[in-house]
């Protein structure tokens, strides 16, 4: 069975300087490919989270793997119930279903590569968080997006309980 369901038979170049950016610090991410480019394969941001920044809240997706590359920095992550604290050059992958959450660890910045296989279209999801974010839409709003995005909301007492430990900030 093949991951790619539609035409990808090009190479795939994103120039750092034509990449979609969305936010500003303590939380940006550089829209790079989303699974339209990649035939379904893949989409991939990279996310840069400054002084113990949230990046996502417990979440999981059904059908899709999410892997996380730390370019640089200290991260926090959470994968089912156990706290990962990841550093530069560490790579955590979270199978489809498991629930995870990512931060940069407090005090902290962190840049992160995230690569979800197969893909899902996600750059729309990541403009409606910044509409979230300016007070355009309400934040209910992506309850009602969830299954376009693959993107199932969760809670998590472990999670909670250390963001809640050390505060971004």
């Amino acid at each position: 069975m093949s991951l790619i369901t539609g035409d990808f038979d090009e190479s795939v170049v994103v120039r750092a300087a034509r990449a979609e950016v969305i936010g500003r610090a303590p939380s940006t991410v550089r829209l790079l490919a989303d699974s339209s480019a990649t035939g379904g394969a893949l989409s991939t941001q990279r996310v840069t989270l400054t002084n113990g920044a949230d990046g996502a809240r417990p979440h999981h997706h059904a059908h899709s793997a999410e892997l996380f590359y730390l370019l640089d920095g200290t991260a926090q992550l959470l994968s089912g119930e156990q706290l990962v604290t990841a550093e530069r050059g560490d790579l955590v992958i979270v199978p489809p279903g498991l629930a995870h959450a990512f931060a940069a660890a407090p005090s902290h910045d962190a840049d992160i590569l995230i690569v979800i296989t197969p893909g899902v279209e996600r750059f729309e999801y990541f403009r409606h968080l910044e509409r979230i974010a300016y007070g355009k839409v309400p934040p209910e709003s992506l309850l009602d997006v969830q299954e376009l995005y693959d993107t199932y909301f969760s809670t998590s007492s472990t999670w909670t309980n250390a963001r809640e430990a050390h505060p971004a900030g």
